[in-house]
């Protein structure tokens, strides 16, 4: 059998508590993964390290999630990369507009733990692939 080349997921978020738990749902599912506490520090990573997907907290401090969504998805280096809002104030239609804006998928905070994972799982199917 092949080994699997692992997907690369950087988590931004600002707040320690959700850090870690982000940090132990992905460390226990066995995803790779980068942190960032902020906006500038998000789009650095992002240029340097090509991840698959960026999980992005929308209320940073300094630069916002939603600013730093759409240089990602403007950026000739970074537009290919799944970019995923999290958010703790959930409004109706948030979805709609984020997807508007270019994130390619969204999750609420507080996360369902099965659900986090679940979802992260199907935007990273296609990334997922063996050794040749």
């Amino acid at each position: 059998m092949l080994p699997k080349i692992l997907p690369k997921i950087l988590i931004v978020e600002d707040n320690q508590v959700n850090m870690e738990l982000f940090v132990d749902l992905l460390e226990v599912s066995g995803y790779e993964y980068i942190c960032a506490m902020n906006g500038k520090e998000a789009l650095e990573i992002a240029k340097k390290e090509n991840p698959d997907i960026v999980l992005l907290d929308i209320q940073l401090p300094g630069m916002d999630g939603l600013t730093v969504g759409r240089i990602l998805k403007s950026s000739d280096e970074t537009k290919h990369i799944k970019v995923v809002a999290l958010t703790a104030h959930a409004m109706r239609g948030d979805r709609e507009m984020f997807l508007k804006e270019g994130f390619d998928g969204y999750i609420s905070k507080p996360i369902k733990t099965k659900e986090f994972i679940d979802t992260i799982r199907d935007f990273l199917q296609p990334h997922i692939q063996t050794l040749p």
